[in-house]
């Protein structure tokens, strides 16, 4: 299987330092602060970072599933809106709420639900994410 890589540099104080966050493949690189994690800061975090990971990841689970259902998506689009919150006084990413809004000519409603729940239940990121309750939102457009 694939092995994917990252890296992060962080320079000075929790508070007024600064940090970089790289992708391996050089698709991204960006800066992130104590500000951009913990308040409206500019620059990107991890749990931003996660979101879009998991976004992805679930979307091309459920376009999985809808191939083997014999269905093949027009369009899937995914929002993951991460919340990071404090759990026995600790900082912890609390929830993932996925909002997905998809156009798959030819199915129905209930089928395109249980696609989707399997899709959210059986990506590798919610798999990895297993302690954080994660919530769907799906609708066909």
């Amino acid at each position: 299987m694939a092995v994917r890589n990252a890296e992060a540099t962080w320079e000075g104080s929790l508070k007024d330092g600064r940090g970089s966050m790289k992708l391996g493949s050089g698709a991204f690189e960006g800066p992130f602060s104590f500000a951009s994690r913990f308040e409206d800061g500019s620059g990107t975090n991890p749990e931003e970072l996660i979101g879009a990971a998991h976004a992805g990841c679930f979307s091309m689970a459920l376009s999985a599933g809808l191939g083997k259902a014999g269905f093949t998506p027009s369009r899937i689009h995914t929002r993951a809106r991460v919340t990071l919150g404090k759990v026995d006084d600790k900082t912890r990413i609390t929830d993932i709420h996925l909002s997905l809004e998809a156009e798959i000519p030819g199915i129905d409603l209930q089928t395109f639900q249980q696609l989707a729940e399997e899709a959210k239940s059986g990506c590798p990121v919610s798999a990895a994410l297993s302690g954080v309750k994660i919530t769907l939102d799906a609708r066909l457009v």
